[in-house]
């Protein structure tokens, strides 16, 4: 359910104050939630940003409808349903593929023999990593030619027999299946490891604790205000009064 992107909610506009603990007692209100979390930078600052993902479609749609632009903090916050890069970026054109997992004997001309039958090849290297590993761009002249070949070599098994009888059980397919897709620029993969670093420090877990929903406030009740009427009963470890556009209390 959290790789299908179902029930995911972007969070954007956010008060820098607000926090993983604050971001989830604010949505938790909708549904239960799988993961929560505020993006942060290297210095563990808010981005102002964050993810929320509810355990159903209905909960993230109610969230969107009753949060979008009510104000959180010192900020109006938007929420939209969280769309994955790839969704994003899909229509875009490109005619530069990246391709991993290639097998230990791929060279100049299995790199023909596999992309050339796309189209006209106008550029291509074969490259490895550290620990030996190939992998290759290749430039196609149109656009077409580069989507039909990550269309029809993307996910394929290129392993031998032999290696398909000595795999493990616990392989991962994303270890050994064959990815083409569109070579990303190099801003584009700095932001991708900065996402992970973020979401790895982050974490993306429950949150414990109790929460409360209240109703029926007076419309000049504040977070402060909200915070001193319930903290002769414990501690308090966040505290949301919801205001509309007019800064009153909702």
């Amino acid at each position: 359910l959290r790789k299908s992107g179902v029930g995911n909610i972007f969070v954007k506009n956010l008060d820098r104050n607000i926090d993983n603990k604050a971001l989830y007692d604010t949505f938790s209100l909708f549904g239960n939630i799988l993961s929560c979390k505020v993006a942060c930078g290297a210095d563990g600052k808010s981005r102002g940003y964050g993810f929320v993902h509810y355990e159903t479609e209905e909960a993230a749609k109610q969230a969107i409808e009753r949060v979008n632009n009510m104000q959180i903090g010192d900020k109006q916050v938007e929420v939209h349903a969280f769309q994955k890069r790839n969704d994003r970026e899909g229509e875009k054109a490109f005619t530069n593929t990246y391709a991993k997992n290639l097998p230990a004997d791929f060279d100049e001309e299995s790199l023909k023999t596999m992309f050339g039958e796309f189209g006209a090849i106008t550029s291509s290297c074969i490259l490895e990593d550290k620990l030996g590993r190939k992998f290759c761009f290749v430039n196609f002249e149109t656009t077409e030619a580069a989507a039909k070949a990550v269309e029809a070599l993307n996910g394929k098994d290129l392993r031998t027999e032999d290696q398909k009888s000595e795999a493990k059980e616990d392989d991962k397919p994303e270890d050994y299946l064959l990815y083409v897709g569109r070579a990303q620029s190099k801003a584009e993969r700095a932001r991708e490891l900065r996402e992970k670093v973020s979401g790895t420090e982050q974490g993306s877990t429950r949150v414990a604790g109790v929460n409360l929903y209240v109703k029926n406030l007076d419309e000049s009740t504040t977070d402060a205000s909200l915070r001193e009427l319930f903290e002769p009963f414990g501690t308090v470890a966040s505290c949301i009064a919801m205001k509309d556009d007019k800064e009153k209390c909702k």
